[in-house]
């Protein structure tokens, strides 16, 4: 399913799109389009190949990933392979993980309700502003 190809390469949004980074081309042509993918420093184009070893940093929401490409696919297959397309550097796992980890224990304090509010609850909730309120 990988295929190894030196000379050519394969468009930058296609290779994304294979190595599972963003769900569809069309969201990994955008993404590229807005600068959130730079291919060895500099901002690319949609159109440009990529070819083995080259260095990618990809911006995904929240997550930043620093990678080398180690095999060029175009056919997107299962994540186990698709991972296997890149290799991510240490220094950018840790960095994910920890940013992962500090977002975890921001949200460890809240807890949703177990049930809907009941009748007092509910005027509470109107008397401090609901949008709903008259």
């Amino acid at each position: 399913m990988v295929e190894q190809q030196d000379d050519p390469g394969i468009r930058l949004d296609l290779w994304l799109w294979a190595a599972r980074f963003f769900r569809t081309r069309s969201l990994a042509k955008q993404a590229i389009e807005t600068g959130k993918v730079e291919v060895d420093g500099q901002r690319a184009k949609a159109a440009r190949n990529v070819r083995v070893d080259d260095a990618m940093k990809i911006v995904r929401g929240e997550e930043t990933f620093v990678i080398e490409v180690a095999a060029i696919s175009a056919k997107r297959g299962p994540a186990t392979v698709a991972r296997t397309l890149y290799r991510e550097s240490d220094e950018s796992r840790l960095a994910r993980e920890t940013r992962r980890a500090e977002l975890a224990a921001a949200r460890a304090g809240y807890q949703a309700p177990q049930t809907k509010p009941d009748k007092r609850a509910r005027k509470l909730i109107r008397a401090l502003g609901d949008i709903d309120a008259s």
